[in-house]
């Protein structure tokens, strides 16, 4: 028994233009169906398809990936496509992650993207535990619908799955990562008053995006579900008029200079003062080499002072005295091992000493910089 109502694809027939609609998280089409039916009757073929795990059974989605969810995105698409000649998607929520997935890998194929409060991260805390709790714990209670009208309507299960939610979590990863691979024209909507996506997600699309051109659209008296909210109209008529926007060419990308145009054109501005030509007496390294030449620092040999030498010498020669002693068992001097021990010792401590003498005296009267 299904937990919410009309769980089942929406799919409406209409002119040559299409329109791919995406619902939420543990929703259905039945969430977005005012946002459906409003393109429907702008003379637009439409269809919002229900996502595998959705309309079901909670435990069922359980059972899915985001894999799977995007697998069916992808198929509803392409069968879109073969029925219109030009296609728009629109996402809600998790469902604006998806179009935004499908456009970084088929954004050539589509016309635009419309996303309402789209979801690509959630920063809480608490879903680090994920991975962990999943194991142990497979569903925990769902929030109430996030709409300011009253409204006895549920269109998302009661019980919120969490291997699911973690799955999720790699979507939203991966869009966000790969969100500069968008460049279609774009309608980002969003309510200010949102409880379940923060609108810091809409504005981390707008400004990772490499689209020319972005309409944003803002909600004030809606919440979360803005297709049954106070907003719904305002939500359809923002939606219809940036498609015939797009159709018309009111909105062209051929005709904005974006900031890739402007970083290739000063490219080349730098690129024509320089004199690649091979065939001219000059390369572009000899024009450079007369910019700035680079001189290869030459190390100083360090050179030991008389004292050192001394001190060396002496423990040279009282380490040989030691061996002597040791293998033959003998003193050739009639002294015993002490002196050659302490000017073995007195040696070392005082070619040390010197050493760093030296190196003290060159740290301070010069700073390593060759110019």
């Amino acid at each position: 028994m299904a937990y919410i109502p009309n769980p089942l694809d929406i799919g409406l027939s209409g002119g040559r233009t299409g329109i791919l609609v995406l619902h939420g998280f543990t929703g259905s089409p039945e969430s977005v169906r005012p946002w459906v039916e409003g393109f429907h009757e702008a003379g637009f073929t439409v269809l919002s398809p229900a996502l595998p795990g959705h309309g079901t059974q909670w435990e069922e989605l359980n059972q899915t990936t985001w894999s799977d969810w995007y697998e069916r995105v992808e198929e509803a698409f392409l069968e879109l496509k073969s029925q219109c000649d030009r296609v728009f998607v629109a996402g809600f929520s998790v469902g604006g992650a998806l179009a935004l997935r499908l456009a970084q890998i088929r954004g050539s194929e589509m016309e635009g993207l419309l996303l309402c409060n789209a979801s690509i991260f959630d920063d809480r805390k608490a879903l680090w535990l994920l991975p962990l709790v999943k194991r142990f714990l497979s569903s925990t209670k769902n929030g109430a619908m996030d709409v300011n009208k009253p409204t006895d309507r549920r269109h998302s299960y009661t019980r919120m799955p969490l291997r699911a939610l973690d799955s999720l979590r790699g979507l939203w990863k991966i869009v966000e990562e790969n969100l500069y691979f968008v460049d279609v024209p774009l309608m980002v909507s969003y309510s200010i008053n949102d409880h379940v996506v923060h609108p810091i997600n809409s504005e981390t699309i707008i400004e990772n995006v490499y689209s020319a051109n972005i309409r944003e659209i803002i909600f004030e008296k809606s919440f979360h579900n803005v297709a049954w909210d106070y907003d719904s109209d305002f939500l359809v008529a923002e939606s219809v008029q940036f498609i015939f926007d797009v159709l018309t060419g009111e909105i062209d990308d051929d005709e904005e200079v974006d900031e890739r145009d402007l970083i290739n054109a000063e490219f080349d501005s730098i690129v024509s003062t320089l004199n690649l030509n091979q065939a001219t007496d000059t390369t572009y390294l000899d024009e450079l080499d007369k910019i700035s030449h680079f001189e290869e620092p030459k190390p100083k040999t360090s050179s030991l002072s008389q004292a050192s030498k001394f001190s060396l010498a002496a423990i040279i020669a009282s380490g040989i005295y030691v061996l002597i002693e040791g293998f033959n068992g003998g003193d050739p001097f009639n002294m015993g091992g002490w002196p050659a021990v302490a000017l073995f010792f007195g040696g070392v401590v005082s070619f040390i000493w010197r050493t760093s003498q030296k190196r003290s005296d060159a740290d301070d009267g010069d700073d390593g910089a060759v110019i």
